[in-house]
């Protein structure tokens, strides 16, 4: 696994922004998360070693802006570079989260086609008009490789008609003090269309505040994938 993040930054968007990571860890910091920034990790995925070799290993998946969005209007100045470097690392998957579906179209490069084989997209959406909005859109963009990301999970979603060629959904809770509560039936609710359509699914973290069988349990951090694990409910 590779982490690539060209830019940092972010702008909030939905519901689910409202206690993100990025932002608690930058004002902690000090640091302006709305001020958009070109890193200087910009071109790892093309840089060499002195013998010549890339530096980044073939083969990888490789996580893309999850400090940012890769569809953030900021930068779009910097977008058409990055679907170059993409191009060619096709020994390298790319995959990227984003909360602005709706700008796809508008962020391809020319020769995209029906999509690049090494690029997963993720539509990442947490309740049920967020849903019915960005996934109505997903479901019809010449992307090869989709996955739906429910994280953070604020409500129940039913996914409805959205699963058709999506290779993976994701679940999560919030973790925050402040954090809305995640309803392990919600949970159980999506893996159940997942299995319906064939769909594979992962249950990634619960919530620092998760409700099952009626009961509300408080979680630490350090405990919130393990015990997602423990469900055992992924396939």
């Amino acid at each position: 696994m590779g982490m690539w993040n060209p830019w940092r930054g972010c702008h909030k968007c939905s519901e689910g922004c409202k206690y993100c990571y990025i932002h608690k860890g930058d004002y902690k910091r000090g640091v302006d998360t709305d001020n958009i920034v070109k890193t200087e990790k910009f071109y790892a995925p093309i840089e060499k070693n002195k013998k010549g070799e890339y530096k980044m290993k073939s083969g990888q998946t490789v996580y893309v802006c999850f400090s940012s969005d890769f569809l953030l209007p900021d930068a779009d100045v910097w977008r058409n570079e990055c679907w170059q470097m993409i191009k060619e690392r096709q020994d390298m998957n790319f995959l990227f989260l984003t909360k602005r579906i709706q700008r796809f179209m508008e962020c391809i490069p020319e020769d995209w086609g029906e999509g690049y084989e090494n690029v997963t997209v993720g539509c990442t959406v947490e309740n049920q008009s967020m849903a019915d909005l960005k996934l109505s859109v997903f479901d019809d963009l010449p992307i090869k490789h989709k996955d739906i990301i429910l994280q953070p999970l604020i409500e129940g979603v039913d996914l409805k008609d959205h699963l058709k060629n999506i290779e993976l959904v994701v679940v999560g809770g919030e973790s925050d003090y402040n954090a809305r509560p995640l309803n392990y039936d919600w949970v159980l609710a999506v893996r159940d269309k997942c299995r319906e359509a064939g769909t594979h699914f992962e249950f990634r973290q619960c919530g620092t505040y998760t409700i099952k069988d009626g009961k509300k349990f408080t979680l630490n951090v350090r405990q919130l994938c393990s015990q997602a694990k423990k469900a055992d409910i992924n396939f």
